[in-house]
């Protein structure tokens, strides 16, 4: 579990890829399966991108957070 919080853009990336290959390899899969699973992995998309962005928010807020220790210990 601690993996998929950690790396969702690369889970994300292979299930990507695993699509492609599956609709390239068995082309009698009805066009409605392949869409609806399209649709389900650009639904995935935005979930992992908003849980990237939160990884960034935390890291530049704990940034700051260090820069205001050290400014404050400067000023003392």
């Amino acid at each position: 579990m601690q993996f998929i919080k950690t790396h969702p853009a690369r889970i994300y990336a292979v299930a990507v890829a695993a699509l492609a290959l599956v609709a390239h390899f068995v082309p009698e899969l009805p066009s409605a399966l392949v869409l609806g699973l399209v649709a389900a992995v650009l639904g995935t998309g935005e979930a992992v991108q908003r849980a990237e962005d939160r990884k960034t928010a935390d890291t530049a807020s704990a940034g700051e957070d260090e820069r205001q220790d050290d400014e404050q210990a400067t000023a003392e």
